[in-house]
């Protein structure tokens, strides 16, 4: 014990002395800010303003650029430096993307350095140039910290229809996240294109999001099925997954987002935690897809086509959402344990579900806004599984599923398929089937 308190007293002091040693510089043009991005060791403080990226890259530098290998914006390769940038702007005419054809999945300002720190920026999109798939901002280094960043995100195509004519070709996403040790602190995404917020991939051990907000578009399929030209018009209004009446058609009565997901998971993420963070106007809110277990706390999801997607021992503590415009839950996996508010906001729009859950021993508490309560009835649905690619208009289908708690507090009704065993529910919404076997069901009584 007494090694170990040396070894933080020192561990401490080498930091205060890095930090004590560390050179202050004041710059103001994009250019300095570049030299200084792959340097070390360094305090960066920038003066505030709007900066055109062109006026620093012209498009014959990046044509250039492009032949010598190089497509990104920006690459910050340095160690340890501390970026103040509070109330700078880097405005990126989007147009130029085009000029250095850089390959799929080419991300534009790129933090590859360790234990960097990042405060204030604010990265804006305009006009409509296309992404080759990349994101605005990508962490691929260790250690590195970014707190009120603010990014305006556009530049996909097709744009208009969310994903019911498929990924396209040209996606643009908002912070991609690979970096193991990362931490993101009251950052704003706003996104006009079709691509995730914020994702998390493979070796992104340890990242962790508190007070994030993402926020998307939403459009109506009645406003598509009304276009006479366009996208949707010439492709007959065929979508790439098929619906609930077995055509491959857009229906009317939906609400779509136009973007993907606010925060995205792949593959195996773990120590992940997402606190205080919301997602608005989204395809999927909290869409922590990765097999190793997450947590989230006192999380959002407001009008979004599905609210919140997770399993494999994720734990969701004091979290809300509606489901106005599609399901607050999608559980799949095991072992999740969940405890979520159904927040009563509602609409015309179809909607087919509160939550479909499908694996084995999830615990989920389903808590009642007396205040702001649904009065429009749609299921809680044990033994279904998510519909193909989650896709509202799409059926959903019926899989194994056991050893399933769910104290459901609302109103909302009950549904267990023929394919769940020994699941145990109390419910104060009514049960409308149960086609399992050796189930539990209570009603709960009272208000």
């Amino acid at each position: 014990m007494q090694a170990l308190k040396l070894f933080l007293a020192c561990t401490l002091l080498v930091a205060i002395v890095e930090a004590a040693c560390a050179d202050e510089v004041e710059i103001s043009s994009l250019q300095e800010l570049a030299e200084f991005a792959s340097q070390s060791d360094n305090v960066v403080r920038m003066k505030p303003g709007v900066y055109r990226y062109t006026d620093y890259m012209s498009r014959d530098a990046l044509a250039s650029r492009r032949k010598a290998g190089d497509f990104t914006f920006m690459q910050f390769s340095g160690n340890n430096n501390r970026f103040e940038l509070t109330d700078v702007t880097i405005e990126v005419d989007v147009s130029i993307r085009g000029v250095g054809r850089p390959p799929v999945h080419t991300n534009e300002f790129i933090f590859s350095g360790d234990g960097n720190t990042v405060t204030g920026l604010t990265i804006t999109n305009v006009d409509h140039g296309l992404s080759q798939g990349g994101a605005v901002i990508s962490c691929t280094g260790d250690g590195n910290s970014f707190e009120k960043v603010t990014l305006h995100v556009q530049g996909s195509r097709p744009y208009g229809y969310g994903d019911l004519f498929g990924k396209g070709g040209y996606k643009q996403s908002g912070f991609q996240i690979t970096g193991d040790d990362t931490r993101i602190l009251n950052c704003r995404l706003y996104m006009k294109a079709f691509g995730h917020g914020f994702f998390i991939q493979t070796g992104a051990a340890n990242t962790h999001l508190e007070g994030c907000y993402v926020e998307g578009v939403l459009r109506s399929t009645d406003e598509m099925l009304a276009e006479t030209e366009g996208i949707a018009a010439r492709r007959k209004f065929r979508t790439v997954l098929k619906n609930r009446d077995g055509e491959y058609l857009i229906l009317p009565g939906y609400m779509k987002s136009l973007a993907e997901d606010g925060y995205r998971t792949y593959d195996e993420i773990p120590g992940l935690v997402i606190r205080n963070c919301t997602a608005k106007h989204m395809r999927g809110g909290f869409e922590i897809r990765s097999k190793a277990a997450a947590v989230l706390e006192n999380c959002t999801a407001v009008e979004c086509e599905r609210g919140f997607w997770f399993g494999y021992g994720t734990v969701v503590k004091n979290c809300r959402g509606d489901s106005k415009y599609g399901p607050l839950l999608f559980v799949e996996g095991n072992d999740a344990k969940a405890d979520v508010t159904l927040i009563g906001d509602e609409s015309t729009m179809t909607v087919h579900a509160v939550a479909t859950v499908r694996g084995t021993g999830h615990r989920i508490h389903l808590r009642l806004d007396k205040a702001n309560q649904r009065k429009i009835p749609i299921p809680i649905m044990l033994g279904y599984s998510a519909p193909p690619a989650g896709e509202g208009m799409a059926a959903y289908a019926e899989r194994d599923t056991s050893d399933v708690f769910i104290h459901n507090e609302t109103r909302m009704p009950v549904v267990l398929g023929r394919l769940t065993r020994q699941c145990d529910v109390r419910t104060r919404g009514p049960l409308l089937d149960d086609k399992g076997s050796e189930n539990t069901v209570q009603r709960i009584v009272g208000e």
